[in-house]
C-alpha cells in the first residue's frame, strides 16, 4: 500500500499573500506567473494538492513543484531560472544601438539603404539576427514610398470644404466625386495567360502589345456608392461636356448638385464655364491642388484597376471599354458607398505634423 506523502504548510505573510493576490489577478501579469500564484494561494489555503490541480487544470507535479519552491525561495523562486546554453549577443543595448544605426546612421558607402550584410558587418551581429530585429520592430529598409505635399494658398479652406461635404452633406441635394481615369491602355500579352497552380502563381508574359488607350470619365455619388461612367477615345473639354450632358440625363431633374472635382485645365474650359452657368443647380468644389486624396471617386478608380484592368488582356480599344463598362453595370449592382471617417482638423493636425517633422514649418 503506497504512503501518503506530507507536504510541509505554507505560511504566508501579510505582503506575500498581497503580491500574490496581485500577481494572480493583474491582466499584464505573465499568465504563468498568473497561474503559480494560484497555485501557492490554494495550497496555503489549506487545499489538497489534487484539489489544487484539479481546480486549476494542471497536473499534481507541477502542483507539487511550485508549492516546494515558493517553501524554499519564497517569492523569488515562482519566476523562471536562467534557461541552459551560452548568453545571447544581441543584447538590450546592442538592439537598441542597431535600431538608431537603422533609422538615423549614414548608410553604407556606395549605397543608398542598409542591407542586412552590411547592417551585420557594421553591427557585429549575423544577417539572421538584423532580419528578426528589423521585422520584429516593423523596419523595412528596402522600402520607399513617396509623398507630395499641396502648395494650394487656400488648402484649408479646400479641405474643410470638401470633407464638410463627405461628413455632413446638405439635405436633399446630391454629392458627386468626379474625376476621369485617363490613358487607360488596352494591353494585349504575346502568350497566353497561365494559370495559377497549387503552389506557383498565375503567370503572364512581361512583354505585350498595346493597342491603344481610352479614358474613363465618372462620377461617384457619396451617398450611394453609384457609378456614372462613360468611355472616350480623347480627354479634352469636348468629351468633359458630353459626359456632364450624360450626367444630367440620368440625375434627377431637380435638386441642387454639388461636384467635388480636381482642377484639371478641362474643367475650367470656357465652355464648361458656360456650361455650369446655363445649369446653376451644379456646384462646382475644387481639391486643392496635388491632393488628389480627397477624391473619393480616386477610391473606385484603384477598385477597377486592380480587379479587373490591370490583369486583363484586351485585343483591342473596344474590347477593353467593354470591359470596362460591363465592370461598371457589376459594381453597380452591389456597391456601398465609402465611409469617410477623417475630420478636417485632424486632416490638418497630421499635415501640420509632417511638416514640421520635414521642413521645420508649418502647413
Amino acid at each position: 500500500m503506497p504512503r501518503k506523502r506530507h507536504h510541509k504548510p505554507i505560511v504566508l505573510t501579510d505582503d506575500e499573500r498581497r503580491t500574490l493576490e496581485q500577481w494572480a489577478r493583474r491582466p499584464k501579469t505573465a499568465q504563468r506567473l498568473a497561474l503559480r500564484s494560484r497555485m501557492v494561494l490554494a495550497c496555503a489555503d489549506g487545499v489538497p494538492n489534487r484539489a489544487v490541480a484539479a481546480q486549476l487544470q494542471v497536473s499534481s507535479n507541477s502542483v507539487c513543484k511550485w508549492r516546494e519552491r515558493f517553501r524554499v525561495r519564497r517569492l523569488p523562486g515562482l519566476t523562471d531560472e536562467p534557461r541552459p546554453g551560452a548568453p545571447r549577443k544581441a543584447t538590450d543595448e546592442r538592439i537598441v544601438e542597431l535600431i538608431t544605426r537603422t533609422l538615423e546612421g549614414p548608410p553604407p558607402a556606395q549605397a543608398t539603404q542598409w542591407t542586412t550584410r552590411s547592417m551585420a558587418d557594421v553591427a557585429g551581429l549575423s544577417k539572421a539576427t538584423i532580419s528578426r530585429i528589423w521585422r520584429t520592430f516593423g523596419l523595412q529598409s528596402h522600402r520607399l514610398d513617396s509623398f507630395k505635399l499641396s502648395a494650394d494658398p487656400q488648402f484649408v479652406e479646400k479641405v474643410r470644404d470638401i470633407v464638410g461635404l463627405y461628413l455632413c452633406p446638405p439635405d436633399h441635394a446630391i454629392v458627386l466625386s468626379m474625376d476621369e481615369k485617363s490613358q487607360v491602355q488596352a494591353l494585349d500579352r504575346t502568350r497566353p495567360l497561365l494559370p495559377m497552380r497549387p503552389g506557383i502563381p498565375a503567370r503572364q508574359t512581361h512583354d505585350y502589345i498595346r493597342h491603344g488607350t481610352t479614358s474613363l470619365f465618372a462620377a461617384l455619388d457619396i451617398a450611394t456608392g453609384k457609378v456614372i461612367g462613360q468611355c472616350h477615345r480623347r480627354h479634352r473639354h469636348q468629351e468633359f461636356l458630353k459626359f456632364l450632358q450624360r450626367l444630367d440625363a440620368q440625375l434627377p431633374p431637380t435638386g441642387d448638385v454639388h461636384i467635388i472635382m480636381d482642377n484639371y485645365g478641362t474643367h475650367k474650359a470656357p465652355k464648361v464655364i458656360r456650361w455650369f452657368v446655363r445649369h446653376p443647380r451644379y456646384h462646382l468644389h475644387f481639391t486643392p491642388t496635388s491632393a488628389s486624396w480627397l477624391n473619393q471617386v480616386e477610391r473606385f478608380f484603384s477598385t477597377i484597376t486592380t480587379r479587373r484592368i490591370r490583369r486583363g488582356t484586351f485585343e483591342s480599344v473596344a474590347a477593353l471599354e467593354t470591359a470596362i463598362h460591363d465592370y461598371l453595370a457589376h459594381y453597380n449592382e452591389h456597391c456601398a458607398p465609402f465611409v469617410w471617417t477623417a475630420t478636417a482638423d485632424v486632416i490638418l493636425d497630421k499635415v501640420s505634423r509632417f511638416c514640421e517633422r520635414t521642413s521645420g514649418t508649418r502647413h
